[in-house]
């Protein structure tokens, strides 16, 4: 166990190497990249490790048993972990808001909001 595990929480040992693996990427990169570098390095950070996972999946959104769309998520990690990137200065509520709109209309039961642009790592659990 890590110190990112949090064994009260579903799935806690899987989110907390992803955690481990974003402050990994962070503390050797440092903030002011786009996120897409953020993306490319924590996929190698994930993949030594042995996560499985799906990078930019693209993810239906289904209303009223209809598809109106689809967006897709950075990476979803083991079925049902959704792990969305930010590399700007500081969330927002409205980046959690998103997050939790996001887990319930992709039925996925946690969601990881994880911000490379602070000068500190920024990390969101959400479990629904």
């Amino acid at each position: 166990m890590n110190n990112y595990t949090n064994k009260q929480y579903y799935k806690s040992d899987i989110t907390g190497k992803i955690i481990k693996c974003s402050y990994n990427v962070h503390n050797f990169l440092g903030n002011g990249f786009q996120e897409v570098i953020y993306q490319r390095a924590l996929k190698l950070e994930m993949e030594d490790i042995g996560l499985i996972f799906e990078r930019e999946k693209e993810m239906l959104i289904v209303y009223k048993e209809k598809e109106i769309g689809s967006r897709r998520v950075d990476f979803l990690v083991d079925d049902d972990i959704m792990v969305e990137l930010k590399a700007i200065s500081k969330l927002e509520n409205v980046h959690v808001a998103q997050l939790m709109n996001y887990i319930e209309a992709y039925k996925v039961k946690i969601g990881l909001l994880i911000n490379f642009g602070a000068k500190s790592l920024e990390v969101k659990r959400y479990i629904k």
